[in-house]
């Protein structure tokens, strides 16, 4: 997965920003066709904050969209993250069986 955080220029009225993405084609570029959106939230004082899920040989892409469509209207971050929730239910599994045994 990756989180992208938007933050948006504040020297800037809304209007105008909007108007940039659109002329840019933000919205028809992001996110890539194929990259699933699991979160798309607005963060006060920040911008938006935005969460797919993509394998790893469409992040260039991704960032390439956003390179694209999005630079001038916001600062972009970046954090590639993985599903450890299965991983992290084995452990405590593992650990509360060996309580258990004791």
């Amino acid at each position: 997965m990756l989180t992208v955080f938007l933050k948006h220029d504040q020297s800037r009225p809304l209007g105008e920003l909007k108007a940039q993405l659109a002329r840019q084609g933000f919205y028809k570029t992001f996110p890539p066709a194929g990259v699933e959106v699991v979160s798309w939230n607005i963060m006060m004082g920040i911008g938006q904050v935005v969460t797919l899920r993509l394998p790893a040989s469409r992040l260039a892409e991704v960032n390439l969209a956003l390179e694209n469509t999005a630079w001038g209207t916001y600062r972009t971050e970046f954090y590639p993250t993985y599903d450890f929730k299965a991983i992290a239910l084995a452990e405590q599994n593992k650990a509360n069986q060996s309580l258990t045994t004791q």
